[in-house]
């Protein structure tokens, strides 16, 4: 196998066309190239990830992308972009998240504003989520971190990110 180094643009859009846990990137370069010859490919592992838990996360709180970020609800929002594009159906957990008279995500706009007419929801970027926007930041670290342990994150990693907000 050889190894080939790519811009960090490149790797998110390979990591981004992931369709299964473990398979790889020259499985997804190949699809999509439309390569569908492997004779003359080396065979690949089975259990080469291409992205492994947490990579995506890391990659953001290591890139300065939430230090970009202007105010928490713009960190919050980016974050759970990101935990979504990462695992999207562990993601689907969050609707199990909910406060004693709140629910914090939904499928829709409308399902949030009928749950309380000051959620001020938001659509979660590349997902079919939204989540509602009108809590404290400690509200919104207490939600991340919820949704990350259900994720099977690992502790330290959910305290940085929650933290970040």
């Amino acid at each position: 196998m050889k190894t080939i180094e790519v811009d960090e643009e490149l790797y998110r859009y390979i990591a981004s066309n992931t369709r299964h846990i473990g398979e790889s990137a020259s499985d997804i370069l190949r699809r999509l190239l439309n390569l569908d010859n492997k004779a003359d490919a080396e065979p690949q592992p089975a259990t080469a990830p291409v992205v492994t838990q947490g990579e995506g996360v890391r990659h953001m709180l290591e890139s300065g992308t939430l230090a970009a970020q202007d105010s928490a609800i713009e960190r919050f929002m980016t974050i759970l972009s990101v935990l979504y594009r990462e695992n999207p159906a562990a993601f689907a957990q969050a609707s199990d998240i909910k406060g004693r008279k709140r629910i914090y995500f939904a499928d829709s706009e409308a399902a949030l504003l009928a749950a309380g007419n000051t959620t001020k929801p938001r659509a979660i970027e590349g997902s079919p989520y939204w989540v509602i926007t009108n809590t404290n930041t400690g509200r919104k670290r207490n939600i991340v971190a919820q949704l990350m342990a259900a994720m099977g994150y690992a502790h330290g990693l959910i305290e940085r990110v929650s933290q970040s907000i």
